[in-house]
């Protein structure tokens, strides 16, 4: 009684009915291709996450490979229903799964996008120059500032302020930089690249008149100090480059925006397309 009442329902208006063996089949198939459909959506929206927040490049790939391998099990798993509900003619299900098919090429699209953005890195790369390289040559400027002896007792106090001041410009650089990398509006960027900008004029302005108050002997430290400071410019450059690239911030702010809207709205046809199959497991069996 049972697998006949399947056969009706899933057949009205076929002239041809489907065996009832056959029909009790497609449908187990059809809830669990529904079922595997959910569960690799969430694989993929979760190792996508996982790409995003990678502090690391391999990571970052690693996830976005992951992302996409469950990314395409989920185009395989909804190609091998569609088929499965047609048979079984349950139109409102197969509305359903084209609701998802649309939402999901949004989503798709859009996860591109983000994945494309998270494996650059940009961000975390700037990061990385910013304590790495760009701090060495920091230290080597003040090291080498600190060694400066003056041509004359009495211009000690005077050139221990200049040293002073040409640190703590490019210190403040160094402080800036880590607003700059976290930021994601153009304006904000551009008004920390001028407060740089200025303390970079400051620190050249100290080394400029440090050169008239050091003895012969430290001219060879004054050389390295400005040398430090061209390195030192040189990674800031690099460092603002990859901020303005901006991709582990861009491809945060899509993430937690964005995509979790398309997110929801995919998993909303899911959930309705495994509601309305198991309607009709309840009706088979009752």
């Amino acid at each position: 009684m049972a697998i006949g009442l399947i056969a009706a329902g899933g057949s009205a208006g076929c002239t041809t009915p489907t065996p009832p063996d056959a029909a009790l089949q497609r449908l187990l198939d059809a809830n669990k291709l529904t079922a595997d459909l959910l569960v690799q959506f969430t694989k993929a929206g979760d190792a996508a996450n996982r790409a995003v927040m990678a502090d690391t490049d391999e990571t970052s790939v690693a996830f976005a490979r992951e992302a996409e391998q469950a990314t395409q099990t989920v185009d395989k798993d909804s190609a091998a229903l569609r088929p499965l509900l047609i048979a079984l003619q349950y139109s409102n299900e197969l509305r359903l799964l084209d609701e998802f098919d649309q939402r999901f090429a949004e989503y798709r699209k859009l996860d591109r996008s983000v994945l494309d953005l998270a494996v650059e890195n940009t961000n975390l790369k700037a990061q990385r120059l910013s304590f790495g390289p760009a701090q060495e040559s920091a230290d080597a400027l003040q090291n080498s500032l600190d060694a400066l002896v003056p041509a004359a007792q009495a211009d000690t106090w005077r050139v221990k302020a200049l040293a002073a001041a040409a640190v703590a410009a490019v210190r403040e650089i160094q402080a800036l930089q880590a607003p700059h990398i976290a930021e994601s509006d153009d304006a904000a960027m551009t008004r920390i690249e001028a407060r740089m900008t200025a303390a970079e004029r400051v620190a050249r302005d100290q080394l400029r008149m440090l050169a008239g108050l050091v003895a012969p002997a430290s001219r060879t430290q004054l050389t390295a100090v400005s040398t430090a400071l061209d390195q030192f410019m040189a990674r800031n450059a690099e460092i603002i480059a990859l901020s303005r690239r901006n991709t582990n911030v861009r491809s945060l702010a899509l993430s937690l925006g964005q995509k979790r809207m398309l997110t929801a709205t995919c998993e909303d046809s899911l959930h309705a397309l495994q509601d309305a199959l198991g309607k009709r497991g309840f009706s088979a069996t009752r």
